[in-house]
């Protein structure tokens, strides 16, 4: 490939420009224009997505394999919703469930709860088997809680469970909880909006603050984070349109503003770094917008689409969750892409010098382009590339050694927070009624359910699966009004997600539904939280290679045109999945192993959550190669403008590192804010996150890179001859103009940044 840099005759226009130079060219000649039509887009589309609405995915909607077939049928054949709660009751100690005046009170507390708006089948403890505890001490009174059209149950449990523990204080001396799908339910959406409303709190003022250490002026630093909540406002209205025909999980609008505020802040800094440079250089105005949309405005292109190609792999799991996620990020990452090359070069037109008002005392100096910390680091690292590439990898390989002993688990009831109120009465009915309330769903089909052959088969199913041991007493079969679908409920013992329980599921599956059901012609699948959790997990294990070959493929042929070689694309995925590696690592050794339990406040499940492979490799992906795309592009700029490889290196890593580093750490506290949550699900994503992006933007993008293409020289830039047919993509160079300058027509401002950054 030719090094002969491109023709910058003074005044004289390059013969082709790219999209985002057009784009950034056309917004800073029509300012108003681009501005007020992006804050229109952003209006229109919010209201547009209000006016539609959003439609959500039913839980029903989520599941997989076997389990999700019988959710379907019993989902058909039971139309009218029900929540089963129960009313946990215990006597001091020395006392019985069965004394006088707790049969008392437990008929009392009975006739207040038949009372309350939406519940029925009450049943008493005294006439259900297995009500009762082993220890005599403790009882359950069952009921549910129907849902009506205009209220779900989950609504109405709040007052329904209020007016319980206004009646519970007759009795001070009983302890009385309520537990069941319901009461959970509210409880632990009430924890999960409660920390998404901190995170999203602290997210912003965290993001501000370190984006004016990193602009030293309070102007600046506000750009990213309005095009990040603009182009976040913009895709919570826009997901409403494909969610009528893909509904989105009710963690989207999170997760939009997680990947949104990101991927917004890394581009608005890539941008604005680039103008700031330019006119620290004596460019006017109009010169360093032309520059830096011809640059960076270019290299904001490719990462998105690199991020958005990481983002579409989430289709190919097949889960619904994840189908949203992917349509959530891709509508969020293409705004903040689209809107980062026509806003902000308006902004930047619009405002001119007055970029750097509202500067903060004793934070900047002159920017130079150049980072004076990473230039120290990046000057050994370039002598003696050899150690430092074995050694960056060495530390990177280490921490990823743990991945190999990873175990995935669906999170279970034993993994929610232990302040939440309904999981200690959980614990103590778990204590009390082992085996209890964790049951499997047989959804056995019949033409007559009723049939003696058919109800014959269920008894003798329930039987067997009692003497496995696996199983606990109270089986309950409730048929559907059609008399062809049956719901066989069976209490397994474990918590749902452990070794006995995953025993008990198998024995079902595999041996005593087979030789009951089966024999008798009858079709029967299970369903229920493990079984659920076991298809999810066995539906994530098969579309994982899927997921990886598809984005590893797509990310190799976009950054092979994109650089015209096949060792960058080679050596970048590489070093991005040493990247997420180290972070599988990480996530092993403080939560499976239970490192740092006492500072992060958890108690290790022994486990990595089952979802969070897959999305931690997507997000991951996607972000990491927008510091790769953004690097490289200034290091072939360098290059394609007549530089040697080496200087080139050199000279891209010093100018890039500054505004990567400033990146990483807005994402590394936001990430960080995520792990403080108490949801350990919550926790695992914030530290997994932070831990990668924080290594990627240090020992990948600052160590190994740099010498890894310092020890490949000019080997970096290899295409094979049957390649060649690829075409040239200029990164910048051939797309400015070279600056004629007119000191009088516009004073040079004094640009500033903070010192070590």
């Amino acid at each position: 490939m030719s090094t002969t840099p491109p023709d910058l005759t003074p005044g004289r226009p390059a013969a082709r420009r790219s999209i985002a130079a057009r784009a950034g060219r056309w917004s800073a000649h029509h300012k108003k224009t681009a501005v007020f039509g992006w804050l229109a887009f952003v209006v229109a589309a919010f209201v547009l997505g209000g006016m539609v609405g959003t439609k959500k995915l039913d839980d029903v909607d989520t599941g997989a394999g076997e389990s999700g077939r019988a959710e379907q049928v019993l989902d058909r054949a039971f139309p009218a919703e029900t929540a089963e709660e129960n009313l946990f009751v215990q006597t001091p100690a020395g006392s019985s469930a069965r004394d006088p005046d707790v049969k008392a009170a437990v008929t009392s507390l009975m006739a207040t709860v038949a009372d309350q708006p939406g519940v029925s089948d009450v049943v008493s403890p005294y006439e259900q088997d297995g009500s009762i505890s082993r220890d005599g001490r403790s009882l359950l009174i069952g009921y549910e809680i129907r849902d009506t059209d205009e209220k779900p149950a989950v609504d109405e449990i709040e007052a329904i469970n209020a007016q319980i523990a206004k009646a519970a204080k007759e009795y001070p001396t009983l302890r009385v909880e309520p537990f069941g799908d319901a009461t959970a339910e509210q409880q632990i959406e009430g924890q999960f909006e409660e920390d998404f409303q901190r995170a999203e709190f602290l997210s912003l003022p965290i993001t501000l603050f370190i984006l004016v250490l990193a602009f030293g002026a309070l102007v600046a630093a506000g750009l990213p984070l309005l095009l990040g909540i603009t182009a976040v406002i913009a895709s919570l209205g826009l997901v409403a349109l494909p969610s009528q025909i893909l509904p989105v999980d009710d963690a989207i609008s999170s997760v939009i503003l997680l990947i949104g505020m990101a991927v917004g802040v890394d581009y608005s800094l890539f941008y604005l770094r680039r103008e700031r440079e330019e006119r620290a250089k004596g460019r006017t105005t109009e010169e360093a917008i032309d520059i830096a949309a011809a640059t960076s405005g270019k290299a904001i292109l490719i990462s998105g689409l690199t991020v958005i190609i990481a983002m579409s792999g989430m289709f190919l799991t097949g889960d619904k969750t994840f189908m949203s996620f992917g349509v959530g990020t891709i509508l969020v990452v293409a705004a903040a892409m689209i809107g980062s090359i026509t806003v902000i070069p308006a902004m930047l037109a619009w405002l001119g010098p007055k970029v750097d008002k509202g500067r903060v005392p004793f934070l900047g100096r002159r920017a130079s382009g150049d980072s004076k910390v990473w230039g120290a680091i990046l000057t050994p690292v370039l002598r003696f590339p050899l150690a430092a590439a074995l050694l960056s990898a060495a530390l990177l390989v280490g921490m990823a050694l743990p991945a190999l002993q990873m175990k995935t688990a669906t999170s279970g009831l034993d993994q929610l927070p232990r302040t939440l109120p309904v999981m200690q009465t959980y614990d103590r009915i778990q204590e009390a009624f082992p085996g209890e309330p964790i049951p499997a769903i047989v959804a056995v089909q019949a033409d007559d359910v009723e049939s003696p052959e058919v109800t014959a088969a269920i008894e003798q199913m329930v039987t067997d699966a009692q003497a496995t041991g696996l199983f606990g007493d109270g089986a309950d079969v409730t048929v559907a009004d059609n008399g062809q679908v049956a719901a066989v409920t069976i209490p397994m013992k474990g918590d749902g997600a452990d070794k006995q329980s995953l025993d008990g599921l198998q024995a079902l599956r595999e041996d005593i539904i087979p030789a009951t059901l089966g024999e008798a012609g009858v079709t029967g699948e299970v369903s229920g939280f493990t079984a659920g959790s076991e298809d999810w997990d066995d539906r994530m294990r098969g579309a994982a290679p899927l997921v990886f070959a598809f984005v590893l493929t797509l990310a190799f042929l976009l950054l092979m045109v994109t650089f015209r070689s096949v060792v960058i694309p080679l050596t970048g995925i590489a070093m991005n999945l040493l990247s997420v590696a180290a972070a599988y690592g990480a996530l092993v050794w403080v939560f499976q192993k239970g490192n740092l339990e006492g500072v992060l406040g958890f108690d290790a499940p022994g486990a990595v959550t089952s979802w969070l492979p897959i999305f931690l490799f997507v997000i991951l992906f996607g972000l990491s190669m927008d510091y790769h795309v953004f690097i490289l592009s200034r290091i072939k700029e360098a290059r394609d403008g007549g530089m040697k490889t080496a200087d080139a290196i050199s000279s891209g890593i010093r100018s890039t590192a500054g505004v990567v580093t400033s990146a990483a750490v807005v994402m590394v506290a936001v990430f960080s804010i995520f792990g403080s949550l108490s949801m350990i699900e919550m926790k695992q994503m914030g530290v997994g996150l932070a831990v990668a992006i924080l290594l990627d933007a240090t020992i990948v993008r600052g160590v190994l890179l740099p010498a890894v293409m310092q020890l490949l020289g000019e080997a970096n830039w290899y295409l094979p001859k049957w390649l060649q047919w690829l075409p040239e993509v200029d990164h910048g160079t051939g797309d400015v103009m070279e600056p004629v300058r007119d000191p009088v027509r516009e004073p040079v401002p004094e640009v500033r940044e903070p010192a070590g950054v």
